[in-house]
């Protein structure tokens, strides 16, 4: 009764008795291991181990040996694990084997496994059944909202629906139904969805949205969910024209998140509020969060002055298009761009600029080629003129000058005759500027400075 199953083992390994609780019934009856080798019924790494163990303790005679868990076979199908623990019979090399059947241990850990295993299955399962959920909510053009109509709270709603609302869909999930019309108490809104739902005939009820005062009409439906009552409200406007408006904001959605171009959306400081994917890959951002509240300075190459002189232009034409610079990626890559910009208005008086940036392939002409080919015919014929009748160094001289009175002019242009942006682009302090403006005679004809 000290154990499960206890073995006799002669100095040579031969069993030389065996002795099985009554409270073990699945072990059986093992008296024909009797006079056999006890590795026979041992599987192989169980061999390794009590070879290993028993080699321990007879090394060391005052070794207190650990308990040892091994595998039994027998009748070549049947396997069952045993913890053991081995005593030594003293003045002999006999030893004594006192086991523990793990059988009912191993049968609740494949149990546990098993159900584990289940339950990942049904999590994935659900999670499948989410996403097909959610995939066919978005993908409805008619919009959808599922209430709960004891407690008149929105469960869920697609996109097109929080569109004609004129909010998002995050902002109205778990929030009253109610609170996104006018004039609509709770309990008013409820009855009258409930009585249209239980009429013969489709019949809606008309609301007006508080956000952005339409006209809808809710045309509500029971279904049943797991025991649970629910209700199905499409939302169908009254007015053809604000369905044509919102198929038109939902494109122009789709567009915004579609398009190669990058696009940003900023405040009336610059500081950016919405971006499109490509303008994340632009920039190497990962996600959204890490640039919304950022200044768009902060990717542009020339920082704080190109984003002055977009924003001045944008603000007194209302747009400007095809503005030359380079991006700033947030790992240092540059980027060539074409930059337009608009001033917006949106309702409530608040102001902002959208920024359109297109990725511009650099020329196959070379910087030098360029600056050649924006010096005038003239300016160059009279370089040279030069050659023999003045040195080298001379000729350079004249020819820098002239490339130097072609960048401070088109600077000057750039930044609308503002000085000090001028002078910040082309890294010259104010002074130097005012002293190259009046050597290449461009004050005169510059006019006042608007700085």
């Amino acid at each position: 009764m000290a154990a499960d199953l206890a073995v006799f083992l002669s100095p040579e390994g031969e069993v030389e008795g065996v002795s099985v609780n009554p409270d073990c019934p699945s072990l059986g009856c093992l008296d024909h291991w009797v006079g056999r080798d006890f590795q026979s019924f041992l599987t192989s790494e169980s061999v390794e181990k009590l070879d290993e163990r028993i080699g321990a303790m007879r090394a060391d005679p005052d070794l207190v040996p650990r308990l040892i868990e091994i595998n039994h076979v027998d009748n070549a199908t049947w396997e069952f694990p045993i913890r053991y623990s081995i005593h030594r019979i003293y003045g002999s090399d006999h030893l004594l084997l006192l086991g523990r059947d793990m059988q009912p241990i191993a049968e609740v850990q494949q149990r546990l496994v098993a159900e584990q295993l289940a339950r990942e299955r049904d999590q994935q399962r659900l999670r499948s059944e989410q996403t097909f959920y959610n995939v066919a909510l978005e993908a409805s053009d008619a919009g959808l909202i599922m209430v709960e109509p004891d407690k008149g709270k929105i469960r869920d709603l697609n996109s097109a629906a929080a569109l004609m609302l004129g909010t998002k869909a995050g902002s109205l999930a778990g929030t009253s139904l109610s609170q996104a019309f006018e004039g609509r108490k709770r309990d008013e809104l409820m009855e009258a969805l409930q009585q249209a739902a239980q009429e013969d005939e489709t019949k809606g009820v008309e609301v007006m949205a508080r956000r952005n005062g339409h006209s809808l009409m809710i045309y509500p439906d029971f279904f049943r969910a797991a025991g649970e009552l629910h209700m199905l409200c499409r939302l169908v406007p009254v007015d053809a024209e604000l369905s044509t408006s919102a198929e038109i904001a939902q494109s122009t959605a789709l567009l915004f998140a579609a398009t190669s171009d990058a696009i940003v959306l900023t405040d009336a400081k610059g500081v950016v509020r919405d971006a499109n994917e490509a303008f994340l890959v632009m920039v190497d951002a990962a996600q959204m969060r890490d640039i919304r509240g950022n200044a768009l300075a902060e990717y542009l190459a020339r920082g704080a002055v190109d984003l002055k002189i977009m924003l001045d232009a944008a603000l007194k034409q209302g747009r400007l298009s095809n503005y030359s610079t380079k991006m700033t990626s947030i790992v240092g890559t540059r980027t060539n761009v074409d930059i337009s910009v608009s001033h917006l208005q949106h309702q409530g008086g608040e102001f902002g600029y959208g920024f359109v940036i297109r990725n511009v392939v650099p020329s196959e002409v070379s910087e030098s080629e360029v600056v050649a080919n924006a010096v005038s015919e003239d300016a160059m014929k009279n370089v040279m003129d030069l050659v023999g009748t003045a040195s080298l160094k001379d000729l350079v001289s004249a020819t820098s000058d002239v490339i130097e009175k072609l960048c401070i002019e088109t600077a000057v242009q750039l930044t609308g005759n503002n000085r000090v942006a001028a002078a910040e682009m082309l890294g010259l302090s104010r002074q130097s500027l005012y002293v190259k403006l009046r050597k290449h005679g461009i004050m005169k004809s510059g006019g006042e400075d608007l700085s």
